[in-house]
């Protein structure tokens, strides 16, 4: 099985702008989620990962995104080890959406 793609920033940035933009799936704490998130994220639950086991089609497209890239890049393994065949990483985190794509987001 090969390693999910990780995607950089503006790729995923493309991408939520393109008329068939992928789920993004924020896999940081809810503490974290409250310090700053994406508009187009979900925040990962116990009970969204059940539905997204459940009812998502494999072939749909995910990104994860994290802090900074590494939990998110787990996460999209996990989901690939699952059957999805679409799902991959953004490198670099919200912490490099805030940098190099919208910097009126917080750091932290």
């Amino acid at each position: 099985m090969q390693r999910p793609r990780e995607y950089t920033v503006q790729e995923v940035a493309a991408q939520l702008a393109s008329p068939t933009p992928p789920r993004l799936l924020d896999v940081r704490e809810p503490s974290e989620w409250e310090l700053v998130h994406l508009a187009a994220g979900q925040l990962i639950s116990d009970d969204l990962l059940e539905q997204i086991l459940t009812e998502w089609p494999k072939e749909t497209a995910i990104v994860c995104y994290c802090h900074h890239g590494i939990r998110s890049l787990n996460a999209a393994v996990f989901l690939q080890q699952k059957g999805f065949q679409n799902v991959g990483s953004m490198r670099g985190g919200i912490d490099a959406w805030s940098i190099e794509i919208d910097t009126s987001l917080p750091r932290y």
